[in-house]
């Protein structure tokens, strides 16, 4: 075997960084590629037929007046543009039990520090 042809440290680095950015490079050609002649993807929306406009929305019976927040996430599910989507029902995510427990357990830790 011969010498090494460089030891010059920043030879070695610029090189090594060159092969590197060539692969990266030539990986992302290659995901464009896979991405144009991908035979899963959906076919133009001039070819689907029109979208159904969304149905209304129904209010849930709740204790509370909830009828601007049920207006504000139809207006934001409209808006996302899929017109198949649909507000289907609305629930509080809190529930009395929970808010209970956590002022229980709130209230068990405070008398243990003193």
């Amino acid at each position: 075997m011969s010498q090494p042809v460089t030891t010059n440290p920043l030879l070695i680095m610029f090189i090594n960084m060159a092969v590197v950015f060539v692969v990266l490079w030539g990986l992302s050609l290659i995901i464009r590629l896979i991405k144009i002649i991908d035979p899963t993807r959906k076919k133009p929306a001039a070819d689907l037929p029109p979208a159904a406009a969304p149905a209304p929305v129904a209010a849930v019976p709740a204790p509370s007046d909830h009828s601007q927040l049920i207006a504000v996430l139809a207006a934001a599910v409209a808006a996302t543009g899929f017109g198949a989507a649909r507000i289907v029902a609305v629930r509080p995510v809190g529930s009395p039990d929970w808010a209970q427990a956590a002022r229980l357990e709130s209230v068990h830790t405070r008398n243990k520090l003193y």
